[in-house]
């Protein structure tokens, strides 16, 4: 697998994936309603090309797919960490978690924060994030549950 930095022709690959992550989530965890709130079915491909070319996420690719991707802002906050549905418990979120932390150090950024989904929760636990709330979101008429969580990246080991 090899990670690299987002380019401008990855963003239909990138919305197809995180749509098709968040639909593969057990509909006992989030209802289908909840994820198609979440992720509405792409249609608006230049929205995401936009977004991306601001965010500039990190694209884990597996030969020329892209099997997962994270977005850190200058601020530390972590946007979005999704792994292609065909991919998941491989590693790859992990991976994509540690590239991110060296990528904060080298940027100076000195704390780390996410909004993680009741899936990523444990994965965030996993790289020493700490749960600072539960928040409860309305988005396009559905109410979903998430949590704010922080780390400080001195206390990380990668």
């Amino acid at each position: 697998m090899e990670i690299r930095p987002y380019q401008d022709f990855d963003y239909v690959e990138i919305a197809d994936l995180f749509h098709n992550a968040v639909h593969s989530i057990d509909n006992a965890v989030y209802s289908k309603e909840e994820l198609e709130a979440w992720a509405p079915t792409p249609t608006d491909y230049i929205f995401w090309k936009e977004r991306l070319e601001i965010k500039k996420p990190f694209v884990a690719l597996e030969g020329n797919i892209v099997v997962g991707f994270i977005e850190l802002e200058s601020n530390g906050h972590i946007d979005c960490l999704y792994v292609h549905k065909d991919h998941q418990g491989l590693g790859i979120a992990t991976e994509l978690m540690q590239y991110l932390i060296n990528e904060a150090r080298l940027r100076g950024i000195s704390k780390l924060h996410v909004e993680a989904s009741k899936i990523a929760r444990p994965l965030f636990e996993k790289h020493g994030f700490n749960l600072q709330k539960t928040n409860i979101v309305k988005l396009r008429e559905q109410t979903l549950i998430n949590y704010s969580m922080s780390t400080a990246l001195q206390s990380l080991q990668v």
